[in-house]
């Protein structure tokens, strides 16, 4: 809701977002005094932060292109990402009950999209950004589950950030964004999205990936897709049309299936 806020091009506010929290935890990372971190956990750490800046650069720009709900709701898809990932590189099996989740999940996002597409076309392609959005914070996600098992949150986190930020720094300069010149009012919502959303945000799921799967941390953010329709409802009076409530609502009961069933064997 607050970058909706924001003037500035949707690569700069992604930019600044974590520019701005690397400062933030730069600080007690410094007086944390981390260990020397393996080279190959370093490359690790940089990969995970092109996919950070992937996702924050895709769903950024669909929610210049596409509503909040619609945005919100296929952005987290990425659960289900999640899942494909561990069955094709681990050899889990899920029992068919959280698969059927999945197929749901798929049903509400043709939906969205579908109801996206008889108003606009540009909206489709929001849709798309931002299940593109979801498939990149999959490997965000799942690159500092194995990570984290090894590394300190702080250390972690600063470095995924710090390579994201460079990132969408090169990008936001190719795109021809200007990095300077906007409304006074940016640098508080820059300020806002990485104390809020980030600092207290991301880096908490950073935490928390040392201690339970990376599918539990993907799902605990599922709530979003509510709390943003409701606030766009409130603030802009922009209630989502029927199709996207009716895809929104079997996303987000495949997603309560998945998790309630998502037992493997």
């Amino acid at each position: 809701m607050l970058f909706k806020f924001a003037t500035a091009e949707p690569l700069v506010v992604a930019m600044y977002r974590l520019a701005f929290s690397v400062v933030l935890l730069g600080v007690p990372l410094l007086w944390h005094r981390p260990g020397r971190i393996a080279r190959r956990d370093l490359l690790l750490s940089l990969l995970s932060g092109l996919f950070l800046a992937a996702h924050f650069g895709t769903w950024f720009f669909s929610l210049k292109m596409t509503s909040v709900a619609s945005s919100t709701v296929l952005v987290t898809m990425h659960p289900f990402m999640v899942l494909l990932y561990g069955y094709f590189a681990w050899g889990e099996r899920t029992r068919g009950w959280a698969v059927g989740g999945v197929v749901l999940a798929v049903a509400g996002a043709i939906l969205v999209s579908w109801g996206d597409f008889q108003l606009d076309a540009k909206a489709l392609l929001g849709d798309l950004l931002a299940f593109l959005g979801a498939v990149t914070v999959s490997g965000y996600f799942l690159i500092g589950r194995h990570l984290r098992q090894r590394m300190g949150a702080l250390e972690y986190s600063v470095l995924a950030y710090g390579s994201a930020t460079v990132v969408l720094l090169v990008a936001a300069l190719l795109w021809g964004s200007p990095l300077t010149g906007f409304a006074p009012t940016n640098w508080s919502i820059f300020a806002g999205l990485a104390v809020f959303p980030t600092v207290f945000g991301h880096t908490l799921f950073n935490w928390a990936l040392k201690y339970v799967p990376a599918s539990v941390i993907s799902v605990s953010i599922l709530g979003e897709p509510i709390g943003a329709s409701i606030l766009a409802w409130i603030i802009w009076r922009t209630a989502p049309g029927p199709m996207s409530l009716l895809g929104g609502t079997l996303i987000l009961t495949g997603v309560g299936l998945f998790q309630w069933r998502r037992e493997t064997t």
